[in-house]
């Protein structure tokens, strides 16, 4: 069974940058045909994509966060991070990561979810 835990500060200054670990177990972050993603849910907010990192270590980025955004593979073995830049409060959220197998957002493993508030 596949697991995901997404770890990280839970509070972050304005203007700084937000970095979040998604620790996956039960399954390799390298398997072939996987796409592991970030997403997020903002108090009263649907659900927002963030980011998703392929097999092969492509990436692709939600345009309105684009150039703040990085996803990548963690320094340990399979784990994914994410780092956003110049974060605001309206970067308040629920962060989560998950994984697909079609590349289309058909979510079928997802973390619980951490909790990211952006305050002075």
């Amino acid at each position: 069974q596949v697991q995901l835990q997404e770890s990280g500060p839970g509070l972050v200054k304005p203007s700084q940058t937000l970095s979040l670990t998604c620790s996956v177990s039960g399954g390799s972050i390298d398997g072939t045909y996987y796409w592991w993603s970030w997403i997020r849910q903002s108090p009263g907010k649907g659900l927002e994509w963030v980011g998703t990192m392929a097999y092969g270590g492509s990436t692709s980025y939600s345009p309105s966060l684009k150039s703040r955004t990085s996803v990548s593979r963690g320094t340990s073995k399979n784990q994914l991070t994410l780092q956003l830049s110049s974060v605001t409060p309206e970067d308040t959220a629920v962060y989560y990561c998950a994984r697909d197998r079609t590349g289309y957002g058909a979510y079928e493993y997802w973390g619980q979810g951490t909790q990211v508030t952006v305050s002075s």
